[in-house]
């Protein structure tokens, strides 16, 4: 099962439509849907949404097992976009 697909099961069970979940977001239903389709892939922020308002492991929609461990450098990517998020969101 694709990614796509386990956001629109989870969803489905949650009885949200395709609009609830874009203005949960935010963003706008088409894109959206191309996400659940699997023609579009959701940013960071997106798939952070979708994780919060689901309730889902991102590890669960990535694909990575339990017991996976993110490289030290991995981590520091995460690190440097985090504070870049932050850096944009305040100006």
């Amino acid at each position: 099962m694709n990614i796509g697909e386990k956001i629109r099961n989870t969803r489905e069970d949650l009885d949200l439509s395709q609009s609830d979940m874009a203005k949960l977001i935010p963003m706008n239903q088409s894109n959206y849907s191309k996400i659940e389709r699997n023609i579009q892939e959701p940013n960071m922020e997106q798939l952070r949404r979708i994780c919060q308002i689901l309730k889902l492991d991102p590890r669960y929609l990535l694909d990575l097992g339990e017991f996976e461990l993110i490289s030290v450098d991995d981590m520091k990517l995460l690190a440097d976009v985090k504070e870049l998020i932050q850096k944009y969101k305040t100006t």
